[in-house]
């Protein structure tokens, strides 16, 4: 989750709370607590506050002072109208909040507190508040039914926050995975698999029935290119040429093999279905004008094929593709070999 959707999230969340104090007021004034009354009119302003605290780009003091004033505005509540109203239970969305949000800090490199001991402070003013009213009772005695049709609101409320963060969190944590897995089986430069996830596929295949094929790719005279234009030259030919090979090998596996290698995987027959996709490949990349800076780079490829065969393993079937482009090197190189 980026920043800026972290940004409107935080708007939307605002704006749900500053709702929930307006129609609070109202119940304040029906339960007669003038405490809490009044006590409304700083915490509009809080989240007031809220709103250019995040248009600034402040969400870390944003949400060190919601952690306060929802602690407390908690505690008053319990202490004014008594833990059968359900104000207490809001501690229990709190904290996986804070846990949520400090993991979002650090994430996003801003600056964090100690989810653990503000989750701490705000389970002791649950105990202190809960327990003083328990032996105490409340300042302001609610009548039985209004005070269960709160807690029940109460309840509810908190049981969304639990399940919509809840769901949140799980989201976050397949995003992070599929950023793993991405980050294990992708090549960084070139936006193809690596080595490792080729190897996986290929294994697997092994054991499908009908034909298919491997093909080992190499740019020709890749090292000169280096040494001539600079490596920045070289990224831009690696870029270029997987990028081609995107275009021309549509329903194939694309792997980066190693350096200016690339081992492609495609079902079907060598020679009616690889043979003439691999010649326009070789003849696509031939033909591309790559130009970089000023300079126009002369670039070409030479393949080796190699089909897979009952008594083959995976290691045998990849070295028969790299030993026929080995043939196509010593035999003039730019060509097909199978």
């Amino acid at each position: 989750m980026d920043f800026a959707r972290i940004r409107r999230f935080t708007y939307i969340i605002n704006s749900v709370i500053l709702f929930l104090v307006i129609a609070l007021a109202g119940f304040f004034f029906l339960c007669k607590a003038p405490i809490l009354i009044w006590f409304s009119i700083p915490t509009l302003l809080v989240y007031i506050l809220g709103y250019v605290l995040i248009s600034k780009d402040r969400l870390d003091i944003y949400v060190r002072l919601v952690y306060f004033w929802i602690t407390f505005y908690m505690c008053l509540c319990t202490f004014c109208l008594g833990y059968k109203i359900g104000f207490h239970l809001y501690c229990f969305s709190m904290i996986p909040i804070i846990f949520y949000t400090e993991y979002m800090a650090d994430k996003l490199g801003r600056t964090k507190v100690n989810a653990f001991v503000a989750s701490s402070i705000i389970a002791i003013c649950y105990l202190l508040s809960t327990g003083y009213t328990a032996f105490k009772g409340p300042i302001y005695p609610v009548d039985n039914s209004i005070a269960g049709a709160f807690w029940t609101f109460n309840s509810v409320i908190v049981i969304a926050f639990l399940v919509f963060y809840s769901r949140l969190m799980l989201s976050l944590i397949g995003d992070y995975e599929n950023k793993l897995k991405d980050a294990a089986l992708i090549d960084k430069l070139t936006g193809l698999y690596n080595r490792h996830y080729m190897m996986e596929k290929l294994e697997k295949t092994v054991n499908d029935s009908g034909p298919k094929f491997v093909t080992m790719i190499d740019i020709d005279d890749f090292k000169k290119i280096n040494d001539r234009y600079g490596h920045n030259a070289g990224d831009y030919i690696l870029i270029n040429v997987a990028r081609i090979m995107r275009e021309v090998c549509k329903d194939c596996d694309i792997s980066r093999w190693g350096g200016e290698e690339f081992l492609i995987y495609s079902s079907g027959n060598l020679r009616a279905k690889g043979l003439p996709m691999f010649e326009t490949l070789r003849q696509r990349v031939e033909s591309e004008d790559f130009v970089f800076g000023e300079e126009h780079i002369k670039v070409t490829i030479t393949s080796g094929m190699a089909e897979y065969t009952s008594d083959s393993s995976v290691d045998k079937w990849v070295n028969a593709a790299d030993n026929n482009l080995y043939t196509g090197k010593k035999t003039g190189k730019n060509k097909v070999v199978y």
